[in-house]
C-alpha cells in the first residue's frame, strides 16, 4: 500500500472492512485507519490530523459521503490515532465520536494533549496538525464492556491501559477480529513480526502484558493494527510478549552499562533497523520516544 490507498482487509472473516494508508510521517504502510462500510459507516482511528482530507477521499472511494459517516472511534487519544477526530467531526456533521472515557476530555480540549505530544514525538511534530476540539455534544464516553453500534453489528469495548491509560481495544465478533490499537505492538509489513512500543508518559510493562493476556482471552482470528494492517493472529501475541519484555531488558541493561540516559538513547537509536526494519529519520525518532518511555517506566519501578 501507499499513501491514500484503500484496500479491503482480508484477515479475519469480513467483506466490508477496509484499510486506508494515511501516509503517516511521510511513510507508506506506517499509519492505518479502518473503515467499516456497513449500515452505520464507521471509522476506527483517525491519523495525525494532517491527513483528514485523504481519509475523506478514501471514504468517497467507498461511496461514503461525509454526511453518511456515523461513527468515529479512536482507540485512544494519542494523536497518531486521534489527531484527526476534530477535523473529521467538523466535516462529517452526522458522525458521533466514541472514545474511552479516560481520554474524552483531551478531545474536547486538546491543548494539554498537543503540548505533551510535542514533547514526546520530537522532530516528528512537523508531521502533525494541531488538533481541533471535538464538540462535547458530539462525543460519547465509552466504558469497559460498552458496545458501539455500527449497524449490522457491534464493537465490544475493552479497556487496555498498559500502553496508555486511555486506550481501549475494539472486538468485532462479526469479523472474528480485534482493532488492537497499540496493545499488540507495531507490526509493519517491512518487519519480521511485531516490534515494541513504549511511549511516555504512561507506558507500563506489567499493564501491557496484561493487555496481551486480554487479547489472548478474546481469542481473535485476526488483529487489526494501527501500525499497520490486518494479520491472522497465529502466534503474534506470544511474539509480542517476548519482544516487549526483551526490549525493556535491553534498555535496562544498556543503562546499567553506560550509566547515561542520553548515551542509552543514542546507542539504541543506532539500532533502529533491527527493531523496525528501517533506519530512517522517522524510525530513529520512534526508537528515541520508546527509549524515553522505557526509562521513565524503569525509574517508576525503582521508586
Amino acid at each position: 500500500m501507499a499513501r491514500g490507498d484503500v484496500t479491503a482487509v482480508t484477515a479475519g472473516d469480513t467483506d466490508d472492512l477496509y484499510c486506508i494508508d494515511t501516509g503517516m510521517y511521510g511513510l507508506d504502510e506506517y499509519g492505518a485507519i479502518y473503515v467499516i462500510a456497513g449500515d452505520r459507516p464507521a471509522l476506527v482511528d483517525t491519523g495525525v490530523g494532517t491527513n483528514y482530507e485523504l481519509i475523506l477521499d478514501g471514504l468517497a472511494d467507498l461511496g461514503i459521503a461525509p454526511a453518511d459517516l456515523e461513527v468515529i472511534a479512536p482507540t485512544h487519544v494519542h494523536l497518531d490515532h486521534a489527531g484527526g477526530a476534530g477535523y473529521l467531526a467538523r466535516e462529517c456533521p452526522n458522525a458521533t465520536v466514541y472514545v474511552y472515557e479516560a481520554g474524552a476530555h483531551h478531545l474536547i480540549d486538546p491543548s494539554r494533549l498537543w503540548a505533551g505530544t510535542k514533547q514526546a514525538v520530537g522532530t516528528r511534530i512537523e508531521h502533525y496538525a494541531e488538533p481541533v476540539p471535538v464538540p462535547e455534544d458530539r462525543l460519547v464516553e465509552l466504558a469497559d464492556g460498552d458496545r458501539i453500534d455500527v449497524g449490522d453489528r457491534e464493537l465490544a469495548v475493552h479497556h487496555a491501559p498498559g500502553h496508555a491509560f486511555h486506550q481501549a481495544v475494539f472486538a468485532d465478533p462479526a469479523s472474528d477480529g480485534v482493532f488492537a490499537a497499540d496493545a499488540a505492538g507495531i507490526n509493519l509489513p517491512r518487519m519480521d513480526g511485531p516490534g515494541p512500543t513504549s511511549p511516555p508518559p504512561d507506558f507500563d510493562l506489567e499493564g501491557c502484558l496484561a493487555d496481551v493476556d486480554l487479547l489472548r482471552d478474546l481469542d481473535p482470528g485476526a488483529l487489526y493494527y494501527g501500525h499497520f494492517g490486518g494479520y491472522e493472529t497465529d502466534d503474534l501475541l506470544d511474539q509480542y510478549e517476548r519482544v516487549l519484555t526483551d526490549w525493556i531488558d535491553t534498555v535496562a541493561e544498556t543503562r546499567a552499562e553506560l550509566g547515561d540516559d542520553e548515551a542509552v538513547t543514542e546507542r539504541l537509536a543506532a539500532r533502529a533497523e533491527s527493531y523496525y526494519g528501517d533506519d530512517g529519520e522517522m524510525t530513529r525518532a520512534e526508537v528515541v520516544m520508546n527509549v524515553q518511555g522505557a526509562l521513565r517506566y524503569l525509574d517508576e519501578r525503582e521508586d
